[in-house]
């Protein structure tokens, strides 16, 4: 996985890379889908919401910037699998997820696995963020938004990393904003598909596409 599909499309931060074969894909996802678990797609997890493809992954992670000792907010855990990523960079992650039952076996899995004292899994609603553990040297938004939620901008500590997909319900683009004192820079990375993110400042649920992107 890391030779074939990471290293080969041009992630070539070492820690990512690292991270990333040391991270069981397997782990986060359900038994019937692990005979998947490493090739480079998306895969369904249940209740609409997918685990995304590796290199989505590591684009994300990669973009971020994320060092030892960093205070991270994902948005959208699923069943865990980035958040064990950023764990395993060293980093403080606090994840929200929507859904309570993903929630709580996320929990379980990051424990089962060993990443779960790095790991605080938060129920509710992600476009809100969370400000008990803000700022945040970096925020990842798992889910495609409409508009970048300025809660996630506001929670974001100075010269903090945003990674967030941007667009319609079917796909968008993933930008990478960085804030500082005097403006926001906005960039885009690559063309991307993701579940819609559901929520205050994103999409309302009745919005949903039925299919996994």
């Amino acid at each position: 996985m890391v030779e074939d599909q990471l290293r080969a499309r041009g992630i070539l931060d070492r820690r990512v890379l690292d991270a990333m074969a040391t991270v069981p894909r397997h782990e986060f996802m359900p038994i019937e889908q692990s005979p998947a678990a490493y090739e480079d797609r998306a895969l369904p997890i249940g209740e609409w919401e997918t685990i995304s493809q590796p290199y989505i992954v590591a684009l994300m992670t990669e973009a971020a910037g994320v060092h030892v000792g960093d205070r991270v907010l994902e948005v959208g855990t699923g069943l865990g699998y980035q958040a064990a990523v950023l764990a395993a960079l060293g980093a403080r992650v606090y994840t929200i997820e929507r859904n309570a039952g993903l929630a709580d076996e996320a929990r379980r899995r990051l424990r089962r696995t060993g990443y779960g004292t790095a790991v605080e899994v938060i129920g509710g609603d992600g476009t809100d963020g969370y400000a008990a553990a803000a700022p945040y040297d970096a925020i990842l938004v798992t889910a495609g938004a409409p508009r970048v939620p300025q809660t996630l901008l506001d929670q974001l500590a100075e010269g903090g990393r945003l990674v967030i997909p941007i667009g319609s319900r079917q796909v968008q683009q993933l930008h990478l904003l960085i804030k500082n004192s005097e403006r926001v820079t906005d960039r885009v990375l690559e063309a991307c598909q993701f579940v819609p993110l559901v929520g205050r400042q994103g999409w309302p649920k009745a919005a949903w596409p039925r299919f996994f992107g």
